[in-house]
C-alpha cells in the first residue's frame, strides 16, 4: 500500500511539473501552439525532401551530360583516327 502511494505521489509530482513547464513556455495557448509547430516540423520536413529530390535530379542531369559529352567525344576522335589512317598509309 505504501508502495503504490508512493509511485501515486512521484507520478503526480512528474505531471504537474510538466504542466508548469508546458504553462511557462506556452503560455494559455499551450495546445494550438503545439499544433503550430507540429505543422512547422511538417513543412519543414517537406521542404529538405524537396531539396533532396531536387539535388537528385540535378546529380543525374549532370551525369547524363556528362556521359553525352563523352560520348562525343570519343565518337569525334574514332572520326578523326578514321580519315588519319587513309593519308597515313597513302603517304608510305
Amino acid at each position: 500500500m505504501a508502495w503504490d502511494y508512493d509511485n501515486q505521489l512521484l507520478e503526480s509530482v512528474a505531471v504537474r511539473r510538466r504542466r508548469m513547464r508546458d504553462a511557462l513556455l506556452f503560455g494559455a495557448q499551450r495546445g494550438r501552439r503545439t499544433a503550430d509547430e507540429r505543422l512547422g516540423k511538417v513543412f519543414t520536413g517537406i521542404a529538405i525532401t524537396a531539396v533532396l529530390c531536387a539535388g537528385c535530379v540535378g546529380w543525374s542531369f549532370l551525369q547524363h551530360t556528362l556521359m553525352q559529352q563523352k560520348a562525343e567525344q570519343e565518337k569525334r576522335q574514332r572520326q578523326v583516327q578514321q580519315f588519319e589512317q587513309p593519308t597515313r598509309s597513302g603517304k608510305s
